[in-house]
């Protein structure tokens, strides 16, 4: 039988998850944006349902795709209609990407442990390339987070991780691709101050950052010791290593992660 996933919210991760998730689904959206939402259905071959009510009550999976300001409105709304399938043989799973809202305050503000799923994914999952991680209830049956892992497989890596790590997920992962974007841009400014053009120093700099994730990732070795294996001595790189730890990079990237991590913590 064909799952029905409902999106609450349209934006870019929602439409990227439910880009992951339409084959041998039947997906739909609903947002306050009607024209958002449609664009956004109408790119998947999905449809457009009016309210989130109607979105628990249709939904065998539920996502949550707003930010966590929003989401104790979209909760109280959809609560008598939470407790109204509670009761019935067959409950929908909330997948909630809402940074720092536990699986218990989700469970408490709708008044009925319904299985819930926490995710944190990242903007890479647009194109297929995202770091998603997942904790769930221990109402959700095994056979369910499987197929949420299937649909969230085509948005990037899966891992599951005990909940109380999420925040710290949403500090590294969540947060991380802005810093990865800015620490890009200045390798690019960098490279146009030294006389290269700008498309092609942002080429570069791109090229460069996805060759070292990738050598970490397939060789298994410590980024540590292949920054060693370039860093010659009295040579080109470590003058600039020797340039970046002046100014405290590795202190400085470690406290941004921090501050996402607390921020994800304050936002619960």
């Amino acid at each position: 039988m064909m799952s029905t996933i409902v999106c609450i919210g349209s934006g870019n991760m929602g439409f990227a998850l439910m880009k992951g998730a339409s084959a041998g689904t039947n997906i739909f959206f609903t947002d306050t944006d009607a024209e958002k939402a449609q664009t956004a259905a109408a790119s998947l071959g999905a449809k457009v349902i009016g309210s989130n009510t109607e979105a628990f009550e249709k939904g065998d999976y539920v996502f949550f795709a707003v930010k966590p300001q929003v989401l104790p409105q979209v909760l109280a709304e959809i609560a008598p209609a939470a407790q109204k399938r509670f009761n019935s043989s067959f409950p929908p799973v909330i997948v909630s990407m809402a940074a720092g809202w536990t699986i218990e305050k989700i469970q408490k503000t709708i008044g009925v442990k319904l299985p819930v799923v926490r995710i944190m994914p990242n903007t890479p999952a647009l194109i297929g390339r995202g770091m998603l991680v997942l904790s769930a209830s221990p109402e959700v049956p095994a056979e369910k987070i499987s197929e949420i892992e299937n649909f969230l497989g085509n948005a990037g890596i899966v891992d599951i991780m005990d909940e109380r790590y999420m925040d710290a997920v949403t500090g590294l992962s969540g947060s991380g691709t802005a810093f990865a974007y800015l620490f890009i841009e200045a390798m690019a400014d960098g490279g146009v101050r030294a006389g290269l053009p700008r498309d092609k120093a942002l080429r570069y700099a791109a090229q460069t950052v996805i060759g070292a994730a990738a050598m970490i990732q397939e060789t298994g070795t410590h980024p540590g010791e292949l920054k060693d294996m370039v860093a010659s001595p009295g040579g080109t790189t470590i003058a600039g290593i020797a340039a970046l730890e002046d100014g405290a990079f590795r202190g400085t990237v470690i406290k941004a992660v921090e501050a996402a991590w607390k921020r994800s913590t304050e936002l619960g």
